[in-house]
């Protein structure tokens, strides 16, 4: 292999950076990592090969992938020599899908996987309890996931190790993350995005990122897109990319190790280069970061050949490479020849152990990786400096009467949560900050941007290289950002549209299934801050962009997880909005979907009310109803800031048209209070919700989302067969946010006639207001028509006073 600097091919340099005498221990550990990946996938017994393998001491089902393992352990040995050598803090992220042998196999040398479960001790009896538990019920499973030291990525669905590479550098000066991308996931639509990060790093404030992609060629049956294409035409796109990719390959392993221990070294002096040139001269420019392309052979140093089939460097050695070994004596054969040519008599002593020379190859301490504190970040973690929310309340003399911008409003106050943590809390938004109404927090920092700035940026753009606004038009790329910021100890907000949020549906899946796993049964493992996720530009205010922004449905998907992890709010306010904000920036290990809309609304509630009521999660208006505490006609309930304007409308006009009508006003906040069981985090007792909504009477409840997810909360209440959901339906267009709400039947008219329908005593009584809320809707929809916007008393409206 040849290589040259700076021309078409980046060079590894050509002296023999290892002695020969180090040269053999790498190789040495090296081989005992890949023994360990393969022990893992095959064997129950003999963990050490002191037999002869029988059937026995095979596993009854093989499981696992050994493909891109000896890759990632390679590159993890290389990692580990210059931490050593340069006293680096360094984290590993292992992207290819299913790579935890090569993770857990190097967490075990380290002695760190022992020290968390001292049942896997570091001898013949640990390693043997080791390889029965990857892939079996119960135990390991063979992506990284949160039970494996050192790993803050779990690997399962691919796409975001970059992007988590990246958060977990921004302000952390110190840090080097170093991430084995796999070829395969390099097709993937977000990782490809997420080769932009290098744009937003900056050497100043932040640590750095080294990836190094891993052109092993196979996904599970195909070669893989990058792997396949002209040298020349791979390093063009890294390099039109920003980076400076260095490449290594081959399958010699002498000759692999001398390269890639000089071509790391030479990162690291490239990294630090820039690091000190910025750090000095107090410009940051705009980095070529260097990277590595790594080809060596698909399953490395396994068997090359099975039954006449090319297995090592093809796709046959992306999972089992060998079947059969219980019944297929062959096959036996040629897994005990695999595993005795790593020589682990040589590797480990009589009980078991790494042989002493060995076992001071790795760096100590938090030095590991795999036991490095920001894969830990809880223990980093530092909680915000919180101005007081209620600085920043809106006064109101009365209900209903004052508008603002809820989401507005949140601006200020994340403007002085920014200026009080400006080395631990970050805003990210897809080019939405504005739009969504959060522009205060430039004035306490602009938007991160390390290319080009024009002279005209001057004028609105707010961009500089030491912004702290996290905005690029890639959802996938903000949220990975934002959970490799959290998983390292820090915290953030993540804003973006409600119809779009769905983008990252799979992403707050994996995110909420890792701290479901990390609250529940890894003790071990510090709470982080909570994932706070901020949905506006909401369905109900489409009124330009129509059917194709008019989506709940993200809601739904949240939903499906427990209320250990997730909590769903909807404020009906901007003062409750700013009270649910604080909530959610100091809670741990939560995904927080927060719901409110950006345009102009009623404040209904003073800020002592509503951190009352926000505390509560549900609970009666009063000065909105007229029950007095007796038994009502009916309860009309609302969730979210656009439903409870239209739902308070419709009791406006039931009470002035049927004044001896009797109604409960209940709002809901937090949407898991409706699930019965869910525990409160200020312990008010569950039972309190059946006393809202009383056991008999109709409840009219208008609801932000799809109205069936309502249900899926409430149908093991009691009075569950009274609670009647207006929501979001699919009836959408160009519409005025009354013609919309009136589309979907969850506008005052129609509340008020659903109201009228379903109380008996109404059916008489109010069949003349009836007919005149009918035709209201029939006016409401040719005004709109005809004015392109809705009526003066539609638009102007407030809740009438006393």
């Amino acid at each position: 292999m040849t290589s040259t600097q700076n021309s078409e091919r980046e060079v590894v340099p050509s002296e023999q950076v290892l002695t020969p005498e180090e040269l053999r221990k790498m190789d040495a550990y090296w081989r005992a990592c890949n023994y360990l990946c393969a022990g893992m996938i095959y064997l129950r017994d003999n963990p050490l090969l002191r037999q002869p393998l029988r059937p026995e001491h095979f596993k009854n089902r093989l499981l696992g992938h050994w493909g891109s393992d000896p890759g990632q352990t390679f590159s993890w040995v290389h990692l580990n020599r210059v931490i050593r050598k340069y006293d680096l803090d360094m984290i590993y992220i292992s992207g290819p899908g299913h790579g935890a042998p090569a993770v857990l196999s190097n967490c075990y040398l380290e002695g760190t996987y022992s020290e968390i479960y001292p049942e896997k001790s570091q001898d013949e009896t640990g390693m043997l309890r080791l390889f029965r538990a990857f892939s079996f019920p119960g135990q390991l499973g063979s992506h990284c996931t949160p039970e494996v030291p050192g790993s803050i990525h779990e690997g399962g669905e691919l796409g975001y190790s970059v992007s988590h590479a990246f958060g977990a550098a921004f302000d952390n000066p110190d840090l080097i993350v170093s991430v084995v991308v796999g070829d395969g996931e390099a097709e993937t639509g977000p990782l490809a995005t997420s080769w932009h990060s290098n744009k937003f790093l900056n050497p100043i404030r932040d640590g750095a990122v080294l990836p190094i992609l891993h052109l092993n060629g196979y996904k599970i049956n195909n070669p893989t897109v990058l792997a396949r294409i002209p040298h020349e035409d791979l390093d063009a796109l890294f390099r039109g990319y920003g980076w400076v990719p260095h490449t290594v390959e081959g399958d010699d392993p002498e000759r692999m190790h001398q390269d890639m221990a000089a071509t790391i070294e030479t990162c690291v002096q490239q990294i630090r280069a820039i690091q000190q040139e910025a750090r000095s001269t107090g410009k940051p420019g705009l980095p070529r970061w260097p990277m590595i392309l790594l080809r060596s052979p698909k399953g490395w140093t396994g068997p090359k050949e099975v039954d006449g089939h090319k297995v090592e460097d093809f796709w046959r050695a992306h999972q089992v490479p060998v079947l059969d070994v219980q019944t297929n004596l062959e096959h036996a054969r040629i897994v005990e020849q695999w595993l005795r040519s790593y020589r682990p008599e040589e590797l480990f002593d009589e009980h078991g152990t790494l042989v002493p020379e060995l076992r001071d190859l790795p760096p100590k301490g938090h030095r590991r990786m795999s036991a490095n504190p920001h894969a830990n970040g809880g223990k980093l973690r530092v909680p915000l400096d919180l101005p007081n929310f209620c600085d920043y309340a809106v006064p109101i003399v009365s209900p209903g009467i004052k508008e603002v911008s809820p989401t507005e409003n949140l601006g200020k106050f994340l403007c002085d949560v920014m200026r009080r943590n400006m080395d631990r809390f970050r805003v990210f938004s897809p080019d939405e900050n504005a739009s969504n109404r959060l522009q205060d927090i430039y004035a306490a920092t602009w938007k991160t941007w390390l290319a080009e700035i024009k002279p005209e940026d001057a004028d609105g753009t707010y961009i500089a290289p030491d912004g702290r606004v996290m905005e690029m038009l890639s959802e996938h790329t903000l949220e990975g950002w934002l959970e490799g910021y959290l998983l390292t100890g820090r915290h953030g907000m993540f804003s973006t549209y409600e119809a779009f949020v769905h983008i990252i549906d799979s992403m707050y899946n994996q995110h909420a299934k890792w701290l479901e796993k990390s609250k529940q049964e890894i003790h071990w493992r510090a709470s982080i801050s909570s994932l706070n996720l901020l949905i506006t530009s909401v369905v109900w205010r489409q009124d330009h962009n129509g059917f194709t922004h008019e989506d709940p449905g993200f809601l739904d998907l949240a939903s499906n997880k427990s209320a250990g992890v997730t909590r769903i709010y909807l404020p009906p306010d901007a003062n409750c909005l700013l009270s649910v904000a604080d909530h959610c920036l100091r809670s741990q290990s939560y995904v927080n979907v927060i719901v409110s809309d950006k345009q102009p609304h009623l404040v209904y509630l003073d800020m002592d009310a509503a951190v009352i009521h926000c505390t509560k999660g549900v609970g009666i208006w009063d000065w909105a109803s007229n029950d007095n505490g007796g038994d009502p006609d009916v309860v009309v309930a609302s969730a979210g800031d656009v439903m409870t304007q239209e739902a308070l409308a419709a009791v406006a006009i039931l009470r002035e048209h049927l004044p001896d009508i009797k109604i409960r006003f209940v709002n809901v906040v937090d949407l898991y209070r409706l699930q019965p069981d869910t525990e409160h985090p200020h312990g008010l007792p569950d039972r309190d919700f059946d006393s809202l909504f009383t056991t008999d009477k109709p409840v009219i409840f208008n609801f932000h989302g799809y109205p069936w997810l309502i249900h899926k909360f409430t149908y093991r209440r009691k009075n569950h067969d009274n609670i009647h959901v207006r929501g979001y339906k699919e009836k959408g267009n160009i519409n005025t946010p009354l013609e919309l709400a009136i589309r979907n039947q969850v506008d005052r008219f129609n509340l008020a006639i659903d109201v009228i329908d379903r109380v008996p005593r109404l059916r008489s009584s109010g069949a003349h207001l009836k007919e005149w809320l009918k035709g209201q809707i029939i006016e409401s929809i040719n005004y709109a028509y005809t004015e392109g916007i809705d009526k003066p008393e539609i638009r102007n409206w407030k809740w009438p006073q006393a």
